[in-house]
């Protein structure tokens, strides 16, 4: 790794560039345009989220607050652990625990940071790691290996039996680190009685971990308050996705990485209700107009990404969907599977529903939110099975009404790499025009963006979708 590279703390650097991009809209207008000139790289970054006005100021204060939490745990006494995406924050908020989502920090260096991560997925490498592992993690995990960001007391995940280079990340880092470890298990169905119960005992066992390295009992009275939280905020969800329906739909591209971003980072948080209603009063507000969510308020075609988006330097990826006036209508990363979803009403026993009449309901229902979190359902078992990858897909894109769908994963998304020309074939037999790329979400050198661009116009072109 370069001398330069570790002159500055990882995490501590990007808290620095997002603290300082929240204060941006404090000013007049007319500062913030002027602004941009002195920030020619990280000006189209800020500039992505601020012209969605409120809801992508309120998104850049999360952001800020949430990377100020992990930085300076430490000195304010909290506990840490290193966490997945795919695992729901809201247990680890309950015991006063702050969550360092590997893929989190790996997304806003990889959007923020004009050199990318690069030094630091071929860091894992040098110090013993496969090269072969998922990118969306080794993004970050190599600052935390080389010790520039601040260190987890312990490592909680929950993709074991899901994604093997997700949970070898975490085995590979609880090694390295010398850190306590529990792991989540997946069985290969979701929603039977068998599967069920497993769930909520492996989740009870995760409770009794926590206390231990804590040193404290799960507080009920606060887990309750986060259960509210959690309450309001899948009701706001499942209006997005009522919205996200209509034609055109009135959904900023955007909110589809505000929505699941905000809820890794501080799902079950009054922060991320704030935005979320933020979101959706300006949505209803687009609706109430006949418009697009896209800059132009047009909306020539509408796309899903059935597995993730792509987050090159300086969110590039959300620019072309606006220029191209094309309604991104969400990606597997954007699915939670509340009872209330509107993908999820021909397939109720697929979803969970948080009750709070009693304490032992509010576990179980904590239980059932995590075995439900995005690629932990889908692909736990075979890809054409009920729930899992295609059904949910062609379910998604009936319900969106899409015209076309895109998959991007990285090189070392081994589960789905296996299935997906079978299910773009199953896809394109279902009536929707589906593109596999070639690229790796986290690292442009796989294949770069103007390739990529270059990739989709053609297919476009090609499919004569929108003409």
């Amino acid at each position: 790794m370069k001398r330069e590279t570790m002159e500055y703390n990882y995490d501590w650097n990007l808290w620095t560039i997002l603290e300082c991009a929240s204060k941006t809209n404090e000013g007049f207008c007319k500062e913030y345009h002027n602004l941009l000139k002195y920030v020619p790289h990280y000006g189209p970054v800020l500039e992505a989220f601020m012209r969605f006005g409120q809801p992508g100021d309120i998104f850049l204060k999360l952001m800020a607050g949430y990377m100020k939490m992990c930085v300076t745990s430490k000195e304010n006494g909290k506990f840490t652990a290193l966490t997945s995406f795919c695992m729901a924050p809201p247990i680890l908020y309950a015991f006063d625990i702050v969550p360092m989502c590997l893929e989190v920090w790996t997304v806003l260096g990889t959007i923020v940071l004009r050199r990318g991560t690069t030094e630091f997925l071929d860091y894992c490498c040098e110090v013993g790691f496969t090269e072969t592992s998922c990118s969306a993690q080794r993004g970050a995990l190599g600052a935390y290996l080389a010790g520039l960001c601040t260190q987890p007391d312990f490592i909680v995940f929950d993709s074991p039996g899901i994604c093997d280079t997700n949970a070898n990340s975490f085995a590979f880092a609880s090694a390295f680190l010398d850190k306590p470890m529990f792991q989540l298990n997946s069985p290969p169905t979701l929603s039977d009685e068998r599967a069920t119960k497993y769930h909520r005992r492996d989740f009870r066992n995760l409770i009794t971990f926590l206390e231990k390295q804590t040193g404290k009992k799960l507080d009920f009275a606060r887990l309750k308050e986060i259960v509210g939280e959690i309450k309001r905020q899948d009701e706001i969800a499942c209006e997005l996705f009522d919205l996200a329906s209509l034609v055109p739909s009135p959904l900023p591209g955007m909110y589809d990485l505000m929505l699941y971003g905000g809820k890794f980072m501080m799902g079950g948080t009054r922060e991320y209700t704030l935005l979320l209603e933020s979101m959706l009063q300006t949505a209803k507000g687009i609706a109430d107009k006949n418009l697009s969510g896209t800059l132009s308020g047009r909306e020539k075609a509408r796309a899903l990404f059935c597995y993730i988006d792509h987050y090159t330097t300086n969110a590039r990826f959300w620019y072309w969907i606006d220029e191209h006036d094309i309604s991104m209508l969400g990606s597997m990363l954007f699915t939670f599977w509340q009872k209330d979803v509107v993908y999820a009403k021909e397939k109720q026993d697929q979803t969970y529903d948080i009750d709070d009449s009693s304490d032992e309901a509010i576990i179980d229902s904590l239980a059932d939110q995590v075995s439900r979190m995005p690629m932990v359902k889908q692909i736990r078992g075979p890809y054409d099975a009920p729930g899992m990858m295609l059904d949910d897909t062609l379910g998604a894109a009936r319900v969106l009404n899409v015209d076309f769908i895109v998959y991007v994963g990285t090189m070392g998304c081994r589960n789905t790499w296996g299935v997906i020309k079978c299910i773009a074939r199953d896809l394109e037999k279902a009536g929707y025009p589906t593109l596999v790329l070639y690229a790796d979400g986290f690292d442009d050198r796989v294949q770069s963006w103007e390739s990529i661009t270059d990739k989709l116009n053609e297919f476009i072109s090609l499919r004569r979708i929108g003409a």
